[in-house]
């Protein structure tokens, strides 16, 4: 069981879900340094992310993004903030047209 969950309905369509999950994927790669691999598929895109301390998922289809992680013990005390920070930039990046740059907060 993930220690956050965190699921969003848009109205993107799959090119533009993807377009902000790669920019969300960018972001979390240059802010904390995650590692993240993204594989596009046919109606379902998957990042996954980790590092010390956490890893998960973040699926994308045409009208849902979810977002799975789950964190390490140190990283556990942290995760009301984290899913706050986390929650706060993908509704800016869903909100944004075209995605927008906006940081992870």
């Amino acid at each position: 069981m993930p220690d956050i969950h965190i699921e969003r309905n848009h109205a993107l369509g799959i090119a533009g879900a993807r377009e902000v999950a790669r920019q969300w994927v960018k972001q979390a790669q240059e802010e904390f340094g995650l590692e993240c691999a993204y594989t596009e598929g046919e109606d379902r895109d998957v990042a996954q992310f980790t590092r010390a301390g956490i890893d998960g998922t973040v699926e994308v289809t045409a009208n849902t993004f979810t977002l799975d992680a789950t964190l390490g013990f140190l990283f556990g005390s942290f995760s009301e903030v984290i899913e706050q920070k986390i929650t706060r930039n993908l509704d800016a990046l869903l909100g944004a047209p075209g995605g927008g740059d906006t940081r992870l907060a």
